[in-house]
């Protein structure tokens, strides 16, 4: 415990959150290689890592990301990690099968009806272990009929959630059944584990008034903003999978300002600093 009487500040822990690595392990190796080149070691050994979410998709290493995060807690055992679930992150453990059960006699099977106006279109899966799927996991392994996303300009890899690189990093084809039969233990129980939000007390953030010293609260896509504060951290604390789409793990227009750069360090001065990380 430190002495209130002592003159000397504890220096903050540093805090880094990096969000939406999808499957692309060279970029996230070079990005922590360039993380600790501009991180004093003693700092960076100790710090608090907050991975934001989305490990799976559209990048073809998925597997080998996940072995690379699974791996940080041995190779930097004074460092802090927290590993948030994001929405493909979801929906990739809910074809697993992995996802929290929804309780009160409900069935993954109620929630499809919300949106099966979009089953043909999006091709939802059929195949083994559909039949009590939680929606995200039918929509993940499905086949998009329309192969052009006109939204980002470039053609669907497999599903509406860009899946097939996942499947084929497991050695399997999009849309197989086998992938629940491959993924190791470890990787379903990763998943498993991914915590829907995460609290951290007195962080130190730079602003434009000087140092702050705020309550952090990360989650992947953002809380919404029309709703109570207490009441959605309840909710994504208890990882409610009654609901069929979880919009702070998934929204867009409904919640809170999205940052344009996912990966803060407090108390750096300059944005070159940020863009010399990810280069």
């Amino acid at each position: 415990m430190a002495d209130p009487n002592s003159t000397t500040a504890a220096k903050p822990r540093v805090v880094i959150c990096i969000g939406d690595i999808h499957g692309y392990l060279a970029k996230l190796q070079n990005l922590w290689s360039n993380l600790q080149s501009v991180i004093n070691p003693e700092e960076f050994s100790s710090a608090l890592v907050i991975f934001l979410g989305d490990y799976c998709d559209r990048g073809p290493d998925t597997k080998k990301v996940i072995d690379f995060l699974l791996n940080l807690p041995s190779a930097y055992p004074n460092q802090k990690h927290v590993f948030l679930s994001g929405n493909h992150d979801l929906a990739f453990a809910a074809f697993l099968g992995v996802l929290p059960e929804p309780g009160n006699g409900a069935s993954f099977k109620e929630g499809w009806k919300e949106y099966e106006v979009n089953e043909e279109r999006e091709g939802w899966y059929k195949g083994a272990g559909y039949e009590n799927m939680y929606l995200q996991g039918r929509r993940w392994a499905g086949t998009i009929k329309v192969r052009f996303n006109a939204t980002k300009g470039t053609e669907y890899k497999g599903s509406i959630y860009d899946a097939g690189p996942t499947f084929e990093s497991y050695g399997v084809p999009h849309g197989s059944a086998d992938l629940m039969k491959v993924v190791p233990d470890e990787h379903k129980r990763f998943l498993a584990d991914l915590v829907w939000v995460h609290e951290e007390e007195n962080v130190c953030i730079e602003s434009e008034e000087g140092i702050k010293h705020c309550k952090l609260i990360a989650v992947h896509a953002g809380l919404e903003k029309a709703k109570n504060v207490e009441e959605q951290l309840k909710f994504l604390k208890a990882k409610d999978t009654r609901v069929p789409k979880v919009e702070a793990l998934s929204g867009r227009k409904n919640v809170w300002d999205i940052p344009k750069v996912m990966l803060h360090l407090p108390c750096v001065k300059h944005p070159s600093t940020l863009r010399q990380i990810w280069n």
